[in-house]
């Protein structure tokens, strides 16, 4: 049966998985009510968990090196709970060839080699160089379908990764070609760094070493 996260876990693992959000964008995030989540992270603050800055008109939450801790201790307590620890370690490395090949898409969403720089920016005037990198990004959907069910099986938090890069994909194939990459937006490469970062922390792995 799939378990059902606590709101102070989910409140703290917003943070941890979006990098830097004000309260409301960390409340939808997992359908939370706004006010309970101020709550959480108010109290998160006074136990040195996270902080709130200010960048000209930017304000949110960020982890402390305590929070971080704070919050894998809390995943592997939940993980355990739910007995789930094998079954997530075997998606995640199921995961990791499909990373590869979204890294590669997203580089070449960026970068379109031409005879005298291989580094020449991609200027999206090539429909067919767009094309196969959208084919790319839909093949690794494909890819990451499957894992999404398993994980949203065990944990409620792991639900609507696949759902998510569908829409981005949708729109991207539209015309939008933003959704492949920006970061502020509920990018193809956001939902995937997302789940990426949702993943190394629920199993306590180094980003910097999981390789």
């Amino acid at each position: 049966m799939t378990r059902d996260s606590a709101t102070d876990l989910l409140a703290l693992h917003a943070v941890r998985i979006t990098g830097f959000a004000d309260t409301p964008v960390l409340a939808r995030r997992y359908g939370l009510d706004p006010a309970a989540t101020a709550a959480v992270l108010r109290d998160a603050e006074q136990r040195g968990w996270v902080v709130h800055t200010a960048f000209a008109d930017l304000r949110g939450w960020s982890l402390t090196d305590a929070g971080r801790a704070e919050n894998e201790r809390q995943l592997a307590a939940e993980l355990a709970g739910a007995g789930a620890a094998d079954e997530v370690r075997a998606v995640y490395r199921e995961f990791l060839p499909a990373n590869g090949r979204l890294q590669r898409a997203c580089t070449d969403w960026q970068l379109r080699p031409t005879a005298g720089d291989r580094l020449a920016a991609n200027d999206h005037t090539d429909p067919d160089w767009d094309a196969a990198v959208l084919d790319e990004l839909a093949g690794v959907h494909r890819a990451l379908a499957p894992l999404a069910v398993r994980l949203g099986a065990l944990l409620a938090r792991f639900r609507g990764y696949d759902s998510r890069f569908a829409a981005a994909l949708r729109r991207a194939w539209s015309g939008e070609s933003g959704w492949v990459d920006r970061t502020d937006v509920d990018s193809c490469h956001r939902v995937w760094f997302e789940l990426h970062e949702d993943l190394i922390a629920t199993l306590g792995i180094d980003r910097r070493t999981e390789f």
